[in-house]
């Protein structure tokens, strides 16, 4: 449960065998109570000594998420700077959930020394909380300020209506197409054509195509190029072959065309 701006009420009643900070004289306490940024301070309780009461009471309002409180004890001097005596913390869980925390809670030192004891009683008003939460859940749900609408909706049925019937198509205007018989007639089977008789090859007038054709006044299959067909058996062939003109063998001396040398085997003569 949200405690967001509730409050809290403490009082300072006293404090009991506080540490003694003075030597020649009785010391002057007061208490200063933090919570939050809120800082309320007691009167001081001059030469109040080890058991100073205050009998003060104060209210703080708490904040969510906060729920403890700092008290600190200190040493009014006149001529130096305060003395500090003692602090402690005191959690709220017990006074927010029973509203009554009457309590003596132990001081120490800055060096964790015990330093005395501070009495607190502190009351919490729990049905304000209640009340709180509860009235933002009926909030919710409250009317509006603006009073009920004028205009009213029909109450939801029960049942929703039944949408109109759709409109049927015209008649159509041509004359519908007739109904199809149970056992229809099949159309009459037309005969095959008679495939002409084929004559024998003598009497088609021409002989048939040979495949693949050939180009015109060449043979089947084609030669190659400047090989008799068929070709020569092995050792058959001219070889090596030979010039334009020249017959094979070549023609002895005594028929060579050409005149005698005067000399064998050297023509013509070769000059000096």
């Amino acid at each position: 449960m949200s405690i967001q701006g509730l409050l809290l009420e403490v009082r300072v009643t006293g404090c009991r065998k506080l540490r003694d900070t003075e030597f020649f004289s009785r010391q002057d306490p007061y208490v200063i109570v933090d919570y939050a940024t809120t800082k309320l301070r007691t009167r001081t309780c001059t030469d109040g000594g080890r058991n100073p009461s205050f009998d003060e009471k104060f209210h703080i309002p708490l904040i969510e998420g906060l729920r403890e409180l700092s008290i600190n004890v200190w040493n009014s001097n006149t001529i130096n700077t305060d003395d500090f005596i003692g602090s402690c913390r005191v959690p709220l869980n017990k006074v927010l959930t029973s509203g009554y925390d009457d309590s003596s809670w132990p001081l120490q030192t800055r060096h964790m020394k015990s330093a005395g004891e501070v009495k607190l009683i502190m009351h919490f008003d729990v049905s304000a909380m209640k009340n709180k939460m509860a009235g933002k859940t009926s909030g919710q749900y409250a009317p509006s300020p603006y009073g009920a609408s004028s205009a009213s909706y029909p109450a939801p049925s029960a049942y929703a209506a039944a949408p109109p019937p759709h409109q049927a198509y015209p008649a159509p205007s041509h004359a519908p197409y007739p109904a199809p018989s149970a056992y229809s007639t099949p159309p009459p089977q037309q005969p095959y054509p008679t495939p002409p008789t084929q004559l024998p090859y003598p009497q088609q007038g021409c002989p048939p195509a040979s495949h693949p054709p050939q180009p015109y006044g060449q043979p089947y299959p084609p030669q190659p190029y400047g090989q008799p067909y068929p070709p020569q058996p092995y050792g058959q062939q001219p070889y090596p072959p030979q010039p334009y003109g020249q017959p094979y063998p070549p023609p002895s001396a005594a028929q060579s065309p050409y005149p005698p040398a005067p000399y064998p085997g050297a023509y013509p003569p070769r000059p000096y």
